[in-house]
């Protein structure tokens, strides 16, 4: 499955890295592409193994805002 995740306030690359890290920690995800200009993140997952809804969770515990 594949889905794109607005996210706010992601400005620097540090939030990018953040955001990459959190959301590869989760079991199930293929891939994310991140693109801070836009804000959005580009997410390929196993819908066997995980939700959309655990990886926007896995973004708002770090403190970012998914739209």
């Amino acid at each position: 499955m594949k889905d794109i995740i607005k996210v706010c306030n992601m400005n620097s690359i540090d939030d990018v890295n953040n955001i990459r890290r959190a959301i590869s920690g989760n079991e199930g995800v293929v891939a994310c592409e991140i693109n801070r200009e836009k804000g959005e993140v580009s997410v390929v997952y196993d819908g066997y193994f995980i939700g959309i809804e655990k990886i926007i969770e896995s973004i708002e515990d770090l403190g970012y805002t998914v739209l």
